[in-house]
């Protein structure tokens, strides 16, 4: 926080520099990807919307669709964390790609979320998903079930072996909360060189970290936010765009963060920045999925609903902790 803060305060006497410094990616090394697709702007890594008996609920999810599609994202990420990936069964993951494609705006890039425990899973749902041309690129978390034994060296032969295989453009998902293992800036960097590796994405939050990446990194590959918390400041370090659990709730103010970024008009962006770090916390770290589907149900033309056993609703404190936050920091949660 201390470091985010002094971010803030350094932001308006740096605006121009910074600015060039992030769009132009000046600092980049030579473009090595062939794979290439732009990934950049705002992504929500939508939940999955269950009915009552436990299937998925795809009416309440076009409704949730009807709302986002109004945002200016550049696309969905679906089966990510938020998404309740660990969940689905195979034949739910590819039936939920095939009816988000569906869902979306005709120009929406789609992002799923296909790291499975082992490779060759990985390969085969990344391979069934190319075929069907439901997805433009597979977001592929790290193996952490053998923790112990994920170093740098099975780590990058992993992501090389899927990467080789797959028909998907892979990017890479370092999300340390949840699994524990956080990507090293020298593997990101060695896998950045593989011509089917096109990003990152970082949840990890550590803006110095995610700086040296950037800096490190060839000039096509792209690194994305994790969080909106600390979107304006990997913004201005060079990232790409985020993937946001936030913007599920508050579309239009993470879709206008980012806009303010790219017409310079950095001071409001730091202003608007500090809103959201509060309302985020709520739906990410703190209350995790069940947080953020109940802030959804909160809001007008969204549904969040019940997730699957063993994640709980939130208890009336939290729920309470929940609405305060949003409405303290200016973003009301109100139907």
């Amino acid at each position: 926080m201390k470091q985010l803060r002094s971010m803030f305060s350094g932001a308006s006497l740096a605006s121009k520099h910074f600015y060039a410094f992030g769009s132009s990616r000046c600092f980049s090394n030579t473009s090595v990807n062939s794979s290439f697709i732009d990934i950049s702007g705002v992504y929500p890594p939508i939940p999955t919307a269950f009915s009552s008996n436990g299937k998925i609920d795809y009416v309440k999810l076009q409704e949730n669709f009807n709302t986002w599609n109004t945002f200016d994202f550049a696309g969905y990420v679906v089966m990510g964390s938020n998404g309740e990936a660990v969940s689905l069964k195979e034949d739910e993951k590819l039936d939920l790609v095939r009816n988000v494609k569906k869902m979306s705006k005709p120009t929406s890039t789609i992002i799923a979320g296909l790291g499975l425990p082992t490779t060759d899973q990985t390969i085969e749902i990344c391979n069934r998903v190319a075929e069907e041309q439901t997805a433009h690129a597979a977001l592929i978390i790290s193996p952490s079930f053998y923790k112990g034994q994920m170093n740098d060296l099975v780590l990058r032969k992993f992501y090389e072996d899927v990467a080789d295989k797959s028909k998907l453009p892979i990017i890479l998902y370092s999300v340390p909360a949840n699994t524990t293992i956080d990507l090293s800036t020298s593997l990101v960097t060695a896998l950045s060189q593989h011509p089917n590796i096109i990003g990152l994405k970082d949840s990890g939050g550590d803006i110095t970290k995610i700086s040296e990446i950037v800096y490190n990194v060839p000039k096509d590959f792209q690194v994305l936010a994790g969080s909106a918390a600390f979107m304006l400041p990997a913004l201005l370090m060079g990232c790409v765009g985020g993937i946001c659990a936030l913007a599920n709730v508050l579309g239009d103010q993470v879709c206008l963060l980012y806009k303010l970024f790219k017409d310079n008009e950095l001071k409001k962006a730091v202003a608007l920045q500090k809103t959201l770090i509060s309302p985020n916390a709520m739906v990410t770290r703190r209350f995790g999925v069940p947080g953020l589907k109940a802030a959804m149900d909160l809001k007008q033309g969204l549904h969040g609903g019940r997730c699957r056993a063993p994640l709980l609703p939130l208890n009336d404190g939290d729920h309470k902790s929940l609405v305060e936050a949003f409405e303290k920091c200016g973003h009301p949660l109100s139907r």
